[in-house]
């Protein structure tokens, strides 16, 4: 079975759509194709107990836990609210992604 392809990449603005931090806005910092999630900052932030190793301290360590990709949207860089990604191709032949709720381009 094939990956389906995401529209989203690391670095993207997003909000939340729903959940407990809908609303929320974020950038990507990683995004899982296998799973269809995302991990953004600032959000689903949850405390594990970490062990101490020799590069970090042992307790509890509040992280980012992974999203789906359905529960986010990516920010609209004319006004930031969420937009659905499309793409077009420009005169000089090159693929960029656009928001569909304005039309800007979302890549530079």
């Amino acid at each position: 079975m094939s990956q389906p392809k995401l529209k989203v990449k690391k670095g993207d603005r997003v909000v939340v759509l729903t959940g407990r931090d809908k609303g929320k806005r974020g950038e990507i910092l990683q995004v899982i194709p296998s799973e269809n999630r995302a991990v953004v900052q600032g959000v689903n932030v949850v405390r594990r107990h970490q062990k101490q190793t020799a590069q970090q301290e042992g307790g509890i360590v509040a992280k980012e836990a992974s999203i789906h990709i359905s529960n986010i949207a990516v920010e609209d860089p004319s006004d930031g609210s969420p937009s659905r990604v499309g793409y077009k191709f420009l005169d000089d032949g090159r693929k960029v992604r656009v928001a569909k709720r304005s039309g800007e381009t979302i890549d530079d």
